[in-house]
C-alpha cells in the first residue's frame, strides 16, 4: 500500500482507473491461505489506518476541529483509493533466479477475493478506481513520502 498524490493504471493505452490528489495505491496479492474475512478486514485495516497529516486535510479542503488527532486516516479525509491486482508479491525468490509463483492463489481463488476486498471498500462509501485482474497494466503514481507499507491481516 503506498500513500499517493495521484495515480492511474492502464490497459492496452487505456486508461482504466485514476485518481488526483491524496489518496491511496494498494497492489493486492492473494495466497492460498486467504479468505473473504481476511479480505474484508484487510480493506477496513487499510482505510482507517492514520497515514496522512493536516496538510494532506488542507489539500482536499477538510476542515478539521482543534482537537483532532495528528494523524488522520484515509476514512477521516475520505480519499480516493486505486485498487490494482498483483500476484508477484507472492514471489519465492529464495532458491536460484527464477522467481516462482506457488505462494499466489490461482485465478479461481484470487479473484473473488480480491472483488470482496474491493466492494467492503465500497460499501463504505469509497471512491474506488480499479485495474484489470490478470491483465498486463501500466501502473503510475506519485509516491507521497516515500510512503509504502505491507499490511497483512490473520486468516
Amino acid at each position: 500500500m503506498q500513500r499517493a498524490a495521484g495515480g492511474q493504471v492502464s490497459v492496452d493505452g487505456e486508461v482504466v482507473g485514476a485518481f488526483v490528489g491524496p489518496g491511496l495505491v494498494i497492489l493486492i496479492g492473494v495466497t492460498h491461505s486467504d479468505t473473504t474475512a481476511a479480505a474484508t478486514a484487510l480493506a477496513d485495516k487499510i482505510y482507517d489506518m492514520r497515514l496522512f497529516s493536516h496538510e494532506h486535510a488542507k489539500a482536499v479542503g477538510v476542515e478539521l476541529p482543534a482537537d483532532a488527532s495528528r494523524e488522520l486516516s484515509a476514512a477521516d479525509l475520505k480519499l480516493p483509493v486505486l485498487v490494482i491486482s498483483q500476484f508477484t508479491l507472492y514471489a519465492e525468490t529464495k532458491k536460484g533466479r527464477r522467481p516462482t509463483w506457488d505462494q499466489a492463489a490461482p485465478r479461481p481463488v484470487a479473484e473473488p477475493l480480491i472483488e470482496v476486498f474491493i466492494q467492503a471498500l465500497r460499501d463504505r462509501g469509497v471512491d474506488v478506481a480499479t485495474g484489470r485482474f490478470g491483465a498486463d497494466m501500466q501502473v503510475s503514481l506519485v509516491n507521497d513520502g516515500p510512503f509504502t507499507i505491507t499490511v497483512e491481516v490473520d486468516g
